[in-house]
């Protein structure tokens, strides 16, 4: 009798067939179907609240589907944790990076699956090794024994690339990769993405940059309301076809060139100083000077004698790679930071020592760059949220009381005209997506007619439709008269929206540049400190 022939190999990777995830009032996910073949990067890009990040916490384990199925490398799987989706070989790389930044890379990526040798001791030596072996096969350039503080960005995602590939994942989720890295950091990624897919890895990228899926991707499946709606060949389609294919609409551009700049300031900031010992409200050179004494770091500056001014009608870019001194800039201005020196004046008023809440009610509108820390109560109602920041202002309040119904009206203008998808204003922040979440932030700061509006990366992590949406609020605004300070990690952006623009590295503005020539690999490089002048 003779031995049947063993069946081939399965040359899909992951397969999702017919899933579907419900929750109260909305269907995340309806029917989706779509096959990751072995070895190639199959992007998935989807408006916000298309139910890409739905899709991916149940293919990692983090959600279980209503229905449907799910199959990894031929086998059908029922995933109750992403320890299962681990265990089945599938890692997942979150778009907000999940490091410890006073533990050194090794630390890092074995915390939780730390190496035990004789006796149970720790056997850091073989994690080092591992950690090599996999940094030198696909190209990471990560070295064990830094410290996680001292990496920029990009490295920085590679160490979480590693924390995924120690565990033994042969399928990555990239969860918006892109998103704060420059030209040159996602030209080196892509080039990791490439050598993981020569040495027979999968990649599952999800991104809102069409340019950059259609330069790195095998594979797109487009995702609209729920359910997948085209899986495509990259030489087949343009961004504006996935674009349309998306939301139904032509890929929008910032581009602005038409000028609204007058000649009356706004936001002036004069020898700006910020040591790493400042306070947050008080305590003054003599604390700091302690503090220094304990702890010779505190007195190295974060912002090191900025000086800009910003007119009525004028956007202000700041580029520079994430944690060069955006966001301390940004909440010494809002006042969540006392600066060891300087002035900040709003019109002709000097604001410097000034509380948060009195900068609101003079007219500065806020867009922080992390939505989650400074921009919602996640487990507060959408119109509870409208209120953050203006609850001391129409429509939240009539006299002294608040306005509920005011603020519920509101919050209903604001989800009808920035398109927030949700069931109703009564459910909590958390239960939207991360886009739709940052729409409802935009719309509630436009919505106080401020001055000067402090925008801090305001279309990250939003489709091509809602940035359309915000980038022609900002440039009506403008056309009124609004001041604004722009800091973001889209160059293209910071180019097309800007009248003019700066670039910050180690805390210092070090270059100026034409938006009308600049390009942004010019930009990128003296964000990098490659060129000094842009």
């Amino acid at each position: 009798m003779s031995t049947p022939a063993a069946a081939p190999p399965a040359t899909s990777a992951v397969e999702l067939h017919g899933i579907t995830k419900r929750f109260p009032g909305v269907v995340a996910n309806r029917d989706i179907d779509i096959m990751v073949q072995r070895g190639h990067v199959h992007a998935i890009v989807g408006e916000n609240g298309a139910g890409k990040s739905t899709l991916m916490k149940i293919l990692y384990g983090m959600l279980k589907p209503d229905e449907g199925q799910i199959v990894v490398n031929g086998e059908k799987v029922a995933f109750h944790s992403p320890a299962d989706a681990i265990a089945a070989g599938i890692g997942m790389v979150h778009q907000h990076f999940m490091l410890a930044d006073n533990l050194t890379v090794l630390e890092n990526v074995v915390l939780g699956s730390e190496p035990r040798g004789p006796m149970g001791r720790l056997d850091f030596d073989t994690a080092r090794r591992r950690i090599k072996e996999l940094s030198d096969a696909y190209g990471l350039d990560v070295h064990p024994d830094n410290l996680v503080e001292e990496l920029g960005v990009g490295h920085r995602q590679r160490v979480e690339i590693l924390k995924v590939l120690y565990r033994g994942a042969r399928t990555l989720i990239l969860d918006e990769p892109t998103a704060v890295l420059v030209p040159q950091e996602v030209d080196e990624l892509f080039d990791n993405l490439r050598e993981l897919k020569s040495e027979g890895l999968t990649v599952i990228f999800i991104s809102h940059k069409l340019d950059e899926v259609l330069a790195v991707a095998d594979e797109i499946t487009v995702i609209r309301r729920g359910t997948t709606v085209a899986t495509v060949l990259p030489g087949d389609v343009t961004a504006r076809d996935l674009a349309e294919l998306m939301v139904g609409s032509e890929l929008p551009t910032p581009e602005t060139r038409e000028s609204t700049v007058t000649d009356i300031p706004v936001l002036t900031v004069s020898g700006l100083t910020l040591a790493v010992g400042s306070t947050r409200a008080s305590g003054g050179s003599a604390k700091l000077y302690m503090d220094t004494l304990l702890d010779p770091n505190k007195g190295r500056l974060l912002i090191d004698d900025v000086t800009f001014t910003i007119h009525s009608g004028e956007v202000l870019g700041i580029a520079g790679v994430e944690g060069n001194g955006q966001a301390e800039l940004v909440e010494s201005i809002m006042g969540m930071r006392s600066p060891a020196s300087g002035r900040i004046v709003l019109g002709d008023r000097d604001i410097t020592h000034w509380s948060t809440r009195d900068r609101r009610e003079a007219g500065i509108g806020y867009i922080p760059e992390d939505r989650t820390r400074h921009g919602l109560l996640l487990e507060g109602r959408l119109w509870e949220n409208r209120m953050l920041g203006h609850q001391t202002q129409s429509p939240n309040v009539r006299g002294p009381w608040i306005d509920r119904g005011g603020a519920r009206a509101d919050t209903d203008r604001i989800v009808r005209e920035f398109d927030v998808r949700t069931p109703g204003i009564e459910v909590t922040a958390s239960s939207l997506s991360g886009g739709n979440q940052q729409k409802l932030i935009v719309g509630r700061e436009m919505s106080g007619n401020p001055r000067v509006l402090i925008a801090a990366h305001p279309t990250r992590g939003v489709d091509v439709g809602a940035q359309a949406a915000i980038w022609d609020q900002l440039r009506a605004a403008r056309a009124n008269g609004l001041a604004v300070l722009l800091i973001s990690a889209d160059l293209d952006e910071l180019i097309g929206l800007s009248d003019s623009l700066r670039v910050i590295l180690r805390g210092r503005l070090v270059a100026e540049a034409d938006p009308s020539t600049v390009t942004p690999e010019e930009l990128g490089s003296a964000m990098t400190g490659a060129g000094a002048q842009a």
